[in-house]
């Protein structure tokens, strides 16, 4: 099974390209389920059908549901949030301080994407798509089974759920199980918050597999009028925003439409846009390496290939045999190769392709 979730700047038309790529997987004869995570619901909106917390057959081989996550935390979190109140209180606190340990952040999202996995895991499909919320709630989404874990694991009652977000990560880290496409609209701005998003999911081990690019003026090179010139002019200022890109990820592009794509029909029309004659599930070209070696006489160049943006805010420390790199808050932990443990890191260069390290080797 493939997993693949869709996410973006609020506003881009992650829910619709979500839902055409679920379309096109169930029209190849496939079953698919599609779900959503935002909180916004607006995937029933897109099939034009009623969705529930249940998959529910919308077209032939298609099933959709809504995540609601907040009803989730009203339902399942309660039973570990007592046993997580009791824990604190065994251990000396007040029943205030208890109370106020025991509410674990995000847990409305990790909630939402563990139910995403059973729903998955209980039934015959052969790909799940998922819509997620804007990117800021994702990334955050995504990060909390590696931070909770780490912070259930330390009490014995709430192991078990420690477990399950452990094997939800291996699920997310591996590409040949989970894909991320990120959609935006060809603007500058948004354009910056995608390559920052690229950077912390690499810093994550989250693979993004391609970008697409929704809403592009169509081209109106032959048209008369004074629209045709506005709509040259536009679309003139999307393709030099998109020449800025500069991605070696796959780049699939959607024309903005006439009329909003609305039910199975007009989202297999914008599938075939979408994809042509290309399968929705491949996987694209392998990714890079996440550490690579090279020698420069003496010295050890050491690149970790993820891509940094040139206003983003970086920093690199040295923690024994780790390397902890921060990109604009998100922070990763590297441990170093054997080989260069006992080099001193002398100079380091970042580019769009990744970071590159200078190890000097100590001197006789």
């Amino acid at each position: 099974m493939r997993l693949l979730l869709f996410t973006g700047k609020g506003g881009v038309g992650k829910t619709t390209l979500a839902a055409a790529t679920a379309v096109r997987v169930a029209d190849s004869g496939d079953k698919v389920l599609v779900v959503s995570t935002d909180p916004a619901h607006s995937l029933a909106d897109a099939f034009g059908a009623r969705l529930g917390g249940e998959p529910s057959e919308v077209d032939k081989q298609l099933w959709a549901a809504h995540v609601d996550a907040r009803a989730l935390a009203d339902r399942q979190w309660s039973g570990l949030r007592s046993q997580a109140r009791l824990l604190f209180a065994r251990l000396g606190l007040d029943a205030v301080d208890a109370e106020e340990l025991a509410v674990l952040p995000g847990v409305d999202d990790l909630l939402a994407l563990s139910e995403v996995v059973r729903l998955a895991s209980a039934g015959p499909w052969k790909a799940v798509v998922v819509d997620c919320g804007p990117t800021a709630e994702t990334l955050r989404l995504l990060a909390l089974p590696e931070a909770a874990s780490g912070f259930l694991a330390r009490f014995g009652e709430l192991r078990k759920l420690a477990a399950e977000l452990a094997r939800l990560r291996s699920i997310l880290a591996d590409p040949t199980a989970t894909g991320v496409r990120l959609v935006l609209t060809p603007e500058r701005l948004v354009v910056a918050e995608t390559r920052r998003t690229m950077t912390a999911l690499a810093l994550r081990g989250i693979r993004v597999d391609a970008l697409i690019v929704n809403r592009l003026v169509p081209r109106a090179r032959h048209w008369p009028g004074p629209a045709a010139a506005w709509l040259r002019t536009r679309r003139s200022e999307q393709d030099a925003v998109l020449s800025s890109l500069d991605s070696a990820l796959p780049v699939s592009v959607v024309e903005h439409r006439a009329a909003e794509p609305v039910g199975v029909p007009a989202l297999r029309s914008l599938a075939d846009e979408l994809y042509g004659p290309a399968d929705p599930l491949d996987t694209g070209p392998a990714a890079d390496r996440l550490l690579s070696i090279t020698t420069d006489g003496d010295d050890h160049l050491l690149t970790i290939a993820f891509p940094i943006t040139d206003d983003a805010t970086l920093t690199l420390a040295r923690i024994d045999d780790d390397l902890s790199i921060t990109v604009d808050g998100v922070r990763k932990l590297i441990a170093l190769p054997l080989i260069l443990r006992h080099h001193t890191v002398t100079d380091a260069t970042a580019s769009a392709t990744g970071l590159v390290l200078r190890f000097t080797p100590p001197t006789a």
